[in-house]
């Protein structure tokens, strides 16, 4: 077995959400996995398995320090990032297939970029009184910046909270601890430059600590559902994410004319090849 470290998202070197990737997982039990992503301290930990599913590329397990996720967004671009870079073969030229917990995932290369069609929404609508309220508290807005609050869950249980702008969401003061299970984002819109919104993704993790992920690639997939679906976008536009962890990540989200919603970003291989220690 053998571990690769990859950068997803990020704007330029050392700029986005790391991820680790470890190649012929096949004798590690989902134990094992858990451990070994704890240990890395990472939001996610990617295992590459053989597919099950005769149409897809490879198959993926995605641990977070508080269990496995059916799916998650950077996870996706960063494995199928180190399957290509490990010699992997698409079956098809034009997509690659990746095979996870929600069923097949579809990946295209675009350009420099790597772009996951969006899942479908789980769960979706308004928020209820208590949740909201609840959202609010966890987050530490203020409830006169709420524009909206609402569900898009894809795999990850994602609670949206709307706010009124990008200041609103960098001024957010989340609580130390949260339920397992939470997983609550923010977005607003942004006052000029290369992005249209400002994204920040909260989570809690086994012990129950609520942390910040550098770039989600999830949350802003259910965030872009809903934006296109509303109408509040249209066409494609660029999201910031991460700049309060220390990150400066680009989401580039579009919707086609089929109505299917891709996003995309950059990956960069940071290392590569390393044993995975203990399990070699």
């Amino acid at each position: 077995m053998k571990l690769d470290l990859v950068d997803v998202f990020g704007s330029g070197p050392l700029s986005g959400n790391p991820l680790a990737v470890v190649h012929g997982a096949d004798s590690l039990t989902a134990e094992q996995m858990l451990k070994l992503t704890q240990w890395l301290g990472f939001s996610e930990t990617t295992f590459l398995l053989p597919p099950t599913d005769p149409d897809a590329d490879y198959r993926v397990r995605i641990f977070y320090p508080a269990g496995e996720l059916p799916f998650a967004g950077h996870p996706t671009l960063g494995s199928c990032h180190a399957w290509l870079r490990a010699g992997g073969v698409p079956k098809n030229d034009g997509a690659i297939v990746q095979e996870c917990g929600v069923g097949p995932v579809e990946i295209r290369r675009d350009g420099e970029r790597l772009s996951f069609r969006a899942p479908d929404l789980v769960r979706s609508g308004p928020l209820s009184d208590e949740e909201r309220a609840r959202a609010i508290e966890l987050t530490g807005v203020g409830e006169e910046t709420v524009v909206e609050a609402v569900h898009v869950a894809n795999g990850p249980q994602w609670q949206l909270l709307r706010l009124r702008s990008e200041e609103d969401v960098l001024a957010a003061k989340p609580v130390a601890e949260a339920p397992q299970g939470t997983d609550i984002g923010l977005a607003g819109p942004t006052s000029g430059g290369d992005t249209a919104w400002e994204l920040r993704a909260f989570f809690a993790d086994q012990q129950g600590r609520m942390r910040e992920d550098p770039v989600t690639g999830s949350f802003n997939a259910g965030v872009a559902m809903h934006l296109f679906a509303s109408g509040i976008e249209k066409g494609r536009y660029v999201a910031a994410q991460g700049r309060q962890t220390g990150a400066d990540g680009r989401i580039h989200c579009s919707q086609e004319s089929d109505g299917s919603v891709w996003i995309g970003g950059t990956c960069m291989t940071v290392a590569e090849g390393a044993a995975v220690p203990g399990w070699s």
